[in-house]
């Protein structure tokens, strides 16, 4: 189904901005028994783009009333809300008036192997490098030509995941999830200063490690310390946390640090779902 600005329908003026420009963003939320999961820090980063992009976004009231009411019925799924300036004449100068467009879709959850939680997936080293935009950088906004051109490097269904370095050769995150690394149980992850996107199971895991203690660090680093590390695992709020057991063909254990994040990830949920 797709609701756009709150009707049923299929169809985007042409002269949209997000169609004209990717000039706008987007959220994908798991939908849980009719909950949106972790649907208040999405909403959170949502408003935080608009801030960054300048694009008005006062009152969320409807939109949040309309995404609630598309996952009401759904068992388990995925939403995605996208979020546009609008439209506006050609160029890039900004419309004087502002009013964006609001486009809800729910679609069937990602038929993935629960072996990817338990046992580990494999990983493969992108050449597609991330540019450098301190502006953009950390938000969720529509423009995604590095994510797909680093996707389409590879059609083996037995990788499940690219890792990606940014321009100055720093390794920043996957095509759709955030890194974390373990080095004698210290935890380390990337900086998101200027490329990769801030994402909400990253954020959550951040504040997991410090209330247990956890010793973590936010730094670039290389490719040849990432494969020096005892642990490796990915995250996105939608596959919640795999662990990486092959990196261009070089094993790692599925070790205890990442079991312990991945049990404190699944008390964390379930606590979360039974407070809604």
């Amino acid at each position: 189904m797709f609701l756009i600005n709150g009707a049923m329908g299929c169809t985007i003026d042409v002269s949209d901005r997000g169609f004209q420009y990717g000039d706008g963003l987007f959220e994908t939320i798991e939908i849980n028994k009719g909950r949106l999961v972790f649907f208040d820090r999405h909403i959170r980063r949502l408003k935080e783009g608009c801030r960054r992009l300048q694009i008005p976004l006062e009152d969320t009231g409807n939109l949040v009333a309309e995404a609630e009411n598309a996952a009401k019925d759904v068992d388990r799924g995925v939403l995605k809300i996208i979020l546009t300036r609008g439209t506006g004449g050609r160029g890039y100068r900004q419309p004087d008036s502002i009013k964006p467009t609001r486009v809800i879709s729910v679609y069937p959850f990602p038929d993935y192997s629960e072996n990817y939680t338990r046992n580990g997936i494999t990983a493969r080293v992108c050449s597609t490098r991330l540019g450098l935009n301190p502006a953009l950088a950390g938000i969720k906004h529509l423009n995604r030509l590095e994510q797909i051109l680093a996707r389409a490097e590879w059609n083996d269904p037995g990788i499940q995941e690219g890792l990606m370095l940014d321009a100055d050769g720093n390794v920043i995150e996957g095509t759709m999830t955030n890194l974390f690394y373990v080095i004698n149980r210290q935890l380390y992850t990337s900086e998101i200063l200027h490329s990769g996107v801030a994402g909400i199971m990253r954020e959550i895991i951040l504040e997991l490690a410090e209330s247990n203690a956890l010793t973590l660090s936010k730094r670039y680093f290389g490719l040849d310390e990432l494969l020096n590390a005892d642990e490796i695992f990915v995250c996105n709020s939608v596959i919640g946390l795999w662990p990486v057991t092959q990196v261009d063909g070089k094993p790692f254990a599925v070790g205890p640090v990442t079991r312990e994040i991945t049990d404190w990830l699944e008390q964390y949920k379930i606590e979360w779902l039974q407070a809604c």
